[in-house]
């Protein structure tokens, strides 16, 4: 199972549209996750028309309609492995031990908020995945967003893609 990991895509504030090779990409996933900070209730359209299965939460910068559609954390089980999304867990000082905390039940939490690509294992084995920002990189290099693969119980082929600026 082939999944997207996405957050904070700010669409249309700090951009007009995602990158085409995002698009390709959510057009050729398993399941697309986004972890919320979407800005604009049509992108969160053009996502569930375009992903096969979408697994999404709200964030700070989204609106009524964001809020009465999206929940504030997601879960899912895929390929054996139990995902959870959230769009905040605080900063980054002590996240391995808060997420431990709040998500007992979790192999995997995706998250976003800061931009910043992260990618960590608890100290009870949580792995804590953010993609960053395809269309506001803030402080970062580049503008980022993560594909990874579940099977058999087992996340592999975690990468994460740089996007040209714009």
């Amino acid at each position: 199972m082939d999944l997207v990991l996405i957050a904070d895509t700010h669409v249309p504030a700090r951009a007009r549209d995602l990158p085409a090779p995002l698009w390709s990409a959510i057009d050729a996933a398993d399941v697309v996750v986004h972890a919320g900070d979407w800005v604009s209730p049509e992108l969160l359209d053009r996502f569930e028309e375009r992903s096969r299965r979408l697994l999404a939460v709200r964030g700070n910068n989204d609106g009524p309609e964001l809020r009465r559609r999206l929940p504030e954390v997601a879960r899912t089980t895929l390929g054996g492995l139990r995902f959870a999304v959230v769009h905040e867990t605080g900063g980054r000082d002590g996240r391995e031990r808060r997420a431990d905390a709040a998500y007992p039940d979790t192999d995997v939490l995706v998250f976003g908020h800061s931009h910043i690509p992260w990618d960590t294992v608890s100290p009870r084995g949580l792995r804590l995945l953010n993609p960053g920002s395809p269309t506001d990189r803030r402080r970062q290099p580049f503008c980022t967003y993560l594909t990874a693969r579940v099977a058999d119980g087992a996340l592999s082929a975690v990468d994460l893609h740089r996007l040209e600026r714009r």
